[in-house]
């Protein structure tokens, strides 16, 4: 058998050992890992497996595999996902919200109307779900319209945890079918699909803990493969519907639109999301849910949740100047970003389908460093490019957050930058490897005088 598919099984094998390792960290029936000792061996364990991860993508993508490989790849990404899924979360409570959201729906009552905790939803209360929802006396639901949909969709099926898991799931099955095919296209390895399938953040965040993250992830990759197959209308709503399960994916659509007609997907996006926003409009600017709330619980209102002025707040008390002027350079720096990306102004990479998947890769990560969220699982995404386009930096962001289910110092720079500070001079390094020549060397290159 060939030595690289050796050495890719047998990273797998001691993938699943390392996942298995940290699951039995876990005290059974608990709603954490367990005592502070066990957190920290946990995200130790998690951190060796990020390093086997890197590992195995580094063979993948220096080797040239036989076709059997991919049935490797995907064998072990089923296993090691049936593993978690009968496994209760214990990361995060946040599939209990889901499902009684979804419950909420099925009693024909709109999600955003009550908090959890409202007696005109105590006939709903039930002892296996309502105990664990998050901020239930005091927050309506967070989640945008597409999100709610699943929600009512999934809980028409099951109304139980496993149920909501395996949906996110499945969403996760659609994402690596829509990559298989994005490779298939672009002329490249299908075995690259395990830079998606086989990243550790993706695999506890999803099988784990069903974060709804995976919906956006599973329509992200399909948004793509529509952009890669020129259906510009369907990939700007699959889109929409995407933001509207998470807010964060809006910032890809500039890739969207390199070389592309521009009133399309803006008007199946725009048409999607009014759409989206109608089924539930019944309780008016209610329909926002808790997301005013938990911007200011984050941090973002007075500068203290984003990571570099975390940093500042360590020298100098930080004002509300201070904060206007990151947003405002934020901003301005993105805009320029979207701008030159949109334009097809960034050198393109000789393949139509790597170059989308570079820049969302791109916009993507330069989105997630801005708002720099400290929920690990807010970084999977960032991995769905990447398996057409592996970015070093992106690749890294997405998994090595893992770390973020420890918070030693509880606070937002010092833990949060083993995880940012490698990712920016990941950045640098390949931007310096890859800066265009000057015109001197390029002349002096072709002999010109």
């Amino acid at each position: 058998m060939n030595r690289a598919v050796l050495r890719l099984a047998g990273l797998g094998v001691l993938l699943c050992a390392l996942m298995l390792g940290a699951l039995m960290l876990h005290v059974p029936g608990s709603h954490s890992v367990g005592s502070p000792l066990r957190t920290n061996i946990f995200v130790g364990v998690l951190a060796a497996g990020v390093a086997v991860y890197f590992l195995c993508v580094k063979l993948v993508l220096r080797n040239r595999l036989p076709a059997r490989a991919i049935w490797i790849v995907l064998g072990v990404a089923v296993i090691m996902r049936a593993v978690l899924l009968p496994v209760p979360p214990f990361l995060s409570g946040d599939v209990f919200r889901y499902v009684w959201d979804g419950e909420v729906q099925a009693a024909g009552i709109n999600p955003y109307r009550y908090v959890p905790a409202d007696p005109a939803l105590a006939s709903l209360r039930t002892p296996a779900i309502y105990p664990r929802i998050n901020r239930k006396t005091y927050a309506r639901t967070i989640y945008p319209p597409a999100a709610e949909l699943v929600f009512a969709i999934v809980t028409r099926i099951s109304r139980t945890i496993i149920g909501m898991k395996i949906a996110m799931v499945a969403f996760e099955a659609v994402a690596i079918l829509c990559l298989l095919r994005l490779l298939m296209i672009a002329g490249l390895p299908p075995e690259r699909v395990l830079i998606y399938a086989w990243n550790p953040l993706a695999l506890w965040a999803f099988a784990g803990n069903g974060h709804a993250d995976a919906i956006a992830i599973g329509l992200l990759a399909l948004a793509l493969l529509c952009r890669a197959r020129h259906r510009d209308g369907f990939a700007g709503m699959i889109l929409a519907f995407a933001t509207l399960v998470k807010f964060l994916p809006v910032v890809v659509a500039p890739a969207f639109l390199r070389g592309g007609r521009l009133w399309r997907p803006f008007l199946a996006g725009g048409m999607t999301i009014v759409l989206l926003y109608m089924l539930y409009n019944s309780v008016g600017w209610h329909v926002l849910g808790y997301l005013p709330g938990y911007g200011a619980e984050e941090g973002l209102d007075n500068g203290s949740g984003f990571w570099l002025l975390a940093g500042f707040s360590q020298i100098f008390p930080l004002s509300r100047w201070v904060v206007l002027i990151y947003l405002l350079a934020a901003v301005g720096g993105f805009g320029w970003l979207t701008f030159w990306i949109a334009r097809g102004k960034f050198r393109p990479t000789g393949n139509e389908i790597v170059t989308l998947c570079r820049d969302s890769a791109i916009l993507a990560a330069c989105a997630t460093i801005i708002v720099s969220p400290h929920y690990a699982w807010y970084f999977a995404w960032l991995a769905v490019p990447c398996v057409v386009a592996p970015l070093p930096a992106v690749i890294w962001l997405s998994a090595a957050p893992v770390l973020l289910y420890l918070d030693p110092f509880q606070e937002r720079f010092f833990w949060p930058s083993l995880v940012y500070l490698p990712a920016i001079a990941l950045a640098l390094a390949s931007f310096w490897r890859h800066r265009p020549l000057p015109r001197a060397a390029i002349a002096a290159s072709q002999g010109s005088p």
